[in-house]
């Protein structure tokens, strides 16, 4: 059975982040790592894809850096999008060689860890014909978007667990006007701990994608990591 690592970057600025997907992506087409899920939350960031988004702003992007939030353009699909802490990101670092080439099909597993999950806390979350992404009474609880590179996957998806919600008020959430927004502590009157969430969405992945996650040694760090980061290795 195939395996991956996955790695708790904790609570980490996008950028730093973004460096350490660069470099994972760099050593999976080298072979000097195997599949590689990366998770953390990231300090407030509004992101803009691939598709757009500056029309998606509902203030000035003044109004939203003064609120402590950073913009930035990225290279992954979609729209514009919120991140920030109570959000759990996971970047699946993964060669698509193995998981038959097939992108769409790949955002779709995604998905259905993501509704999975939430079936762990006995929710139905659902999928949206014709947009990605996983909702719950018609809000929005995970964003998904991917980029690839010579098959290699990075970039990822984004879980509302607790989020400060008002964040979204700044945008149209994915370019989409009139969806709400949603979160796991939201839904259930309860926040659950991020770590419970964590291991729901490791598990899913291994159930979904058919893989095993494994503890793996300090190597893995070395290759991934910039040497001034200490991380846990899983």
């Amino acid at each position: 059975m195939r395996r991956f690592t996955y790695i708790d970057l904790g609570l980490m600025e996008y950028s730093k982040c973004f460096s350490i997907q660069q470099r994972l992506v760099k050593r999976r087409l080298e072979g000097n790592v195997g599949d590689v899920l990366l998770l953390l939350e990231h300090e407030p960031v509004i992101t803009i894809g691939r598709a757009g988004g500056d029309e998606s702003f509902l203030v000035s992007p003044e109004q939203v850096r003064r609120a402590g939030i950073e913009i930035l353009e990225t290279d992954r699909g979609g729209n514009i999008t919120y991140h920030g802490p109570g959000q759990l990101v996971g970047y699946p670092i993964f060669d698509l060689r193995s998981y038959g080439k097939d992108v769409h099909a790949f955002l779709r597993k995604l998905e259905q860890v993501i509704v999975g999950v939430l079936a762990d806390f006995g929710i139905e979350g659902e999928t949206l014909e014709g947009y990605t992404g996983v909702w719950v009474n018609g809000s929005k609880i995970c964003s998904i978007g991917i980029a690839v590179r010579r098959w290699i996957s990075y970039h990822g998806f984004a879980l509302n667990v607790n989020p400060i919600l008002e964040h979204w008020a700044f945008i149209h959430p994915c370019g989409l006007v009139g969806k709400q927004v949603t979160s796991l502590k939201q839904v259930l009157g309860y926040e659950p701990s991020m770590e419970e969430v964590k291991k729901l969405v490791v598990h899913r992945i291994s159930k979904v994608f058919n893989i095993e996650a494994v503890p793996e040694s300090e190597e893995v760090a070395k290759f991934c990591l910039p040497d001034d980061l200490s991380v846990e290795v899983r």
